[in-house]
């Protein structure tokens, strides 16, 4: 007979809601678990990235921009009258002297009038010549006249003193007397009138003689503008240099202020530099400068700041001191740096790919073993051309890395490799 066992179905399905409990449970904590742990840091070849190491000491602020080089002296040459190209004479580049002629050129107006200019000239000196003996002749006898009266007026005071005491002595009569002595009071009315005469006709000279020198140094100054225009019709340098423009043909009709050259001293140039607006505060003449033409570098000084700022830059012009190095030329491309202080005993690092002067900025730190680097809070003080001061977030020799790292922006920590 069998015997029947007894069930165990209960117990079978307390045991699989025991084990699927603790099976959910266990998936719970390794989920919990694993949420909380960080993710991998990102890894980052060493060779890719540029790092400095914080120092202290004195640090140099620079400011550098782009520029050219650029005459000094320039001469534009342009007309002073209508005219026409008859010939040039030299092409540009040729090397001038100040009286080397570029071009002629062609008026008959101007040359007619220059003609006119100076017969009127001529013609004004001659009339000053024959005014000057006719106003002298006339002084003159105007002179004698004076004199005789003033010999008449002598001797009727010399008679009437005589017949004074003559009447005194009973010789002759008191009208007699009376007679010579009112003739002498006569003529000494006479003899001043004359003096005076003379006087103002001595001034009367000068100022005839003025009216017509005015006349003089009126023609006089119209003959000299005339004759700078003929002389223009030949058209000069000006100045030793280099012809470097002859915009002009010949047989070409060019109007009164037309360019009709350009020469400069190729010598003598200045280098005309392109500082960005954020940089060009400090900026102030006499501040020293050094210019690489890419053949050599030359030292200089800051001579003039532009006030405006165009396509976000101020144009700063540098005196050029000493001898240019070979192939130095106008237009010539170059890089400017300029000093603008000397900081003493600051704490500075090589200047990041990113973060302007007196911001706060975020950097990689390198770990004391070189192999990972943490995100730093730094703050930067001034700045210059290739380093920046550290005003806090970093220490002398923390090692940082200076290299454009936006693409970790979303971490605090990488390895190096």
């Amino acid at each position: 007979m069998d015997i029947q066992r007894p069930s165990n179905a209960a117990a079978k399905r307390r045991r699989r809601i025991i084990f699927s409990a603790l099976a959910v449970l266990f998936i719970a904590g390794v989920t919990l678990g694993l949420s909380r742990l960080k993710p991998a840091a990102p890894t980052v070849e060493r060779s890719t990235i540029w790092t400095d190491t914080v120092k202290r000491g004195p640090m140099l602020r620079q400011v550098r921009g782009l520029g050219t080089l650029v005459p000094v002296d320039i001469r534009s040459i342009s007309t002073l009258t209508d005219a026409t190209v008859e010939r040039r004479r030299i092409l540009a580049g040729t090397q001038v002297k100040a009286d080397t002629i570029i071009m002629d050129l062609s008026n008959p107006q101007t040359e007619q009038e220059a003609q006119d200019a100076e017969l009127q000239l001529k013609a004004a000196q001659a009339e000053y010549k024959n005014l000057e003996v006719k106003v002298q002749s006339d002084l003159m006898t105007q002179r004698a006249t004076a004199a005789t009266v003033g010999a008449d007026y002598s001797d009727a005071k010399t008679k009437a003193e005589i017949d004074q005491q003559l009447q005194k002595l009973g010789v002759i009569s008191g009208q007699a007397s009376q007679s010579s002595e009112g003739h002498a009071k006569e003529l000494a009315t006479r003899n001043q009138i004359e003096q005076e005469r003379v006087a103002i006709n001595t001034k009367s000279v000068a100022s005839q003689l003025a009216v017509q020198q005015a006349k003089i140094d009126q023609f006089q100054a119209l003959y000299e503008l005339k004759k700078k225009q003929l002389d223009s019709l030949h058209v000069r340098a000006g100045i030793d240099g280099v012809l470097t423009e002859v915009p002009v043909v010949e047989g070409q009709r060019v109007t009164s202020g037309t360019n009709l050259a350009k020469v400069v001293q190729p010598n003598h140039l200045k280098a005309e530099l392109k500082i960005a607006e954020t940089q060009s505060k400090d900026i102030t003449f006499g501040q020293p400068a050094s210019v690489d033409t890419h053949n050599g570098i030359i030292q200089g000084t800051v001579m003039r700041i532009d006030p405006a700022v165009i396509n976000g830059t101020v144009t700063v012009d540098v005196k050029l001191e000493g001898d240019l190095p070979a192939g130095a030329r106008p237009d010539l491309s170059v890089d400017g740096t300029i000093d603008l202080d000397r900081l003493a005993n600051v704490e500075f690092v090589g200047r990041p790919a990113f973060g302007q002067e007196n911001s706060t900025v975020s950097m990689f730190k390198l770990d004391s073993d070189g192999k990972s680097a943490s995100r730093v809070t730094v703050k930067l003080g001034r700045s210059s051309v290739n380093a920046v001061e550290i005003l806090g977030g970093l220490n002398e020799g923390d090692q940082v890395i200076l290299s454009d790292m936006s693409r970790w922006d979303n971490v605090d920590r990488i390895r190096l490799e």
